[in-house]
């Protein structure tokens, strides 16, 4: 973290000596410490027919049910079929679970992937990662989050980040490896600036894009300039290219940190109540509204994480027993906050003109069992599951793939992540000749060979 107000002189990571600092506050997550300065490099933004394009990525960390949700099979054994009835959607084609009766309303807006699968082990992280990254971790090499991928081609579009997560970036798995979630191979700089406050609590700030308070406008201002920042003894520092990418990034700090455009975009209470009622005044129902808020305001790339950990807390993660939770605490629970908040997006992105450039995708890391297990609960199952799909191009009202009769393994048009994250790629008009920086400066698909995106949604 870089402390820029510090009384007397501060000593950085590198040796340099430096003094008087406005203390920006915890800008890790936007990529901006010192020492991550030094090693960025700017990328050229790559401006594209996409350029108009966004992306909300809800993220349904510990994994639903597609038995349950999206994917019912009321002929199945008992065992299989759970406790749950199909019921009708706007599209007599289309069934989804009784536990969500607002998405019944909207399927004309949103498609259903009933058949993707994918050969990582059927632990969270590596489920994470492969829906985030389409690769795993391996041989040391994380693979970057399509929203750093974005950040890294595309850059800023306004004074807020290209790429923010909502509440904050998910917790361990278990597996005690990354968890997608990051700029990876491309750089801490393209890392997602991470909200790291519960946007439903009553008061609300995000203190990161805020002046201290001990700090006037004056003095700010005076102090903008990162050479008058700099220790008069390095002036060979201030020389080097280092000290101009150091005063360029410190420059985009300080344009969003002080720029009322990025006030307002986190800033809720400009919305009338009945607005955020309408999404539910949950943590998940206000990162929601948070999220078209920041879409409006310039942001690329928002990902909501619906929970934060699978541990001790109510989540999608229905193995029945303590500490995780049942079938019922997700019917009565879960559902009905993931349901409304959903619903209220799709609606009042669709009411603001905003869903045709804004695709939201919504993306689990696999799915479960086809047999209740002994607790009540099912565990986890990568061999089959749904995602789903509106806005930026994608057709509504279609359902593509299907399950075997058990919703086991995927019977027809099977789906891997990169596939779809082919399709992310794909609405927001990248195109798949494009090449990262790789590893060692070699040359790295934006997806691998022979993963298309899902032609049949657009």
């Amino acid at each position: 973290m870089l402390d820029l107000v510090g009384a007397g002189r501060v000593h950085t990571c590198n040796g340099l000596t430096r003094r008087d600092f406005i203390k920006v506050g915890t800008l890790g997550p936007v990529g901006l410490n010192l020492a991550q300065l030094l090693e960025a490099k700017e990328q050229g933004a790559v401006k594209a027919s996409g350029d108009d394009k966004s992306c909300i990525m809800i993220f349904n960390l510990g994994a639903p049910s597609q038995l349950d949700t999206f994917d019912l099979k009321p002929d199945a054994p008992a065992e299989v079929r759970g406790p749950f009835q199909p019921i009708q959607t706007v599209r007599p084609e289309i069934q989804i679970s009784e536990i969500f009766p607002r998405h019944a309303r909207i399927a004309d807006k949103f498609s259903l992937v009933r058949s993707c699968h994918h050969r990582g082990a059927a632990v969270h992280d590596s489920g994470w990662q492969l829906l985030q990254t389409g690769r795993v971790f391996r041989g040391g090499v994380e693979s970057p989050h399509v929203g750093s991928v974005v950040s890294y081609l595309r850059g800023r579009r306004s004074d807020l980040p290209p790429f923010v997560i909502l509440p904050e970036t998910m917790g361990r798995g278990g597996g005690n490896i990354p968890n997608g979630q990051a700029g990876g191979f491309l750089g801490k700089a393209h890392d997602p600036f991470a909200l790291m406050a519960d946007p439903s609590q009553p008061k609300f700030k995000v203190p990161d894009l805020l002046p201290p308070p001990e700090i006037g406008t004056a003095r700010l201002d005076r102090r903008r300039r990162m050479r008058d920042i700099v220790d008069s003894a390095v002036k060979d520092f201030e020389a080097s290219e280092d000290a101009r990418l150091l005063d360029e990034n410190f420059h985009t700090a300080f344009r969003m940190m002080t720029s009322r455009e990025a006030r307002d975009a986190f800033d809720l209470s400009l919305e009338k109540d009945k607005v955020r009622e309408r999404y539910g005044m949950t943590r998940f129902g206000q990162c929601c509204l948070l999220a078209r808020r920041l879409i409006e305001a310039g942001v690329r790339f928002v990902t909501i994480n619906t929970f934060l950990t699978v541990f001790d807390e109510i989540t999608w993660d229905i193995h029945g027993s303590k500490p995780f939770t049942s079938i019922e605490g997700m019917k009565n629970i879960v559902a009905p906050v993931y349901d409304r908040a959903y619903s209220a997006l799709i609606e009042d992105l669709d009411q603001r003109g905003l869903l045709d450039t804004t695709l939201v995708c919504n993306l689990a890391e696999f799915g479960r069992t086809p047999k209740v297990n002994p607790a009540g609960g099912r565990d986890h199952w990568p061999q089959c599951f749904t995602c789903y799909f509106a806005g930026g191009g994608i057709q509504g009202g279609r359902v593509i793939g299907e399950s075997d009769p058990i919703g086991a393994v995927p019977a027809d048009r099977p789906v891997e992540p990169p596939n779809l994250l082919a399709t992310v790629y794909r609405s927001l008009g990248f195109e798949f000749e494009t090449h990262l920086s790789g590893p060692s400066g070699r040359p790295f698909p934006l997806v691998d060979l022979g993963y298309p995106e899902i032609h049949e949604l657009f």
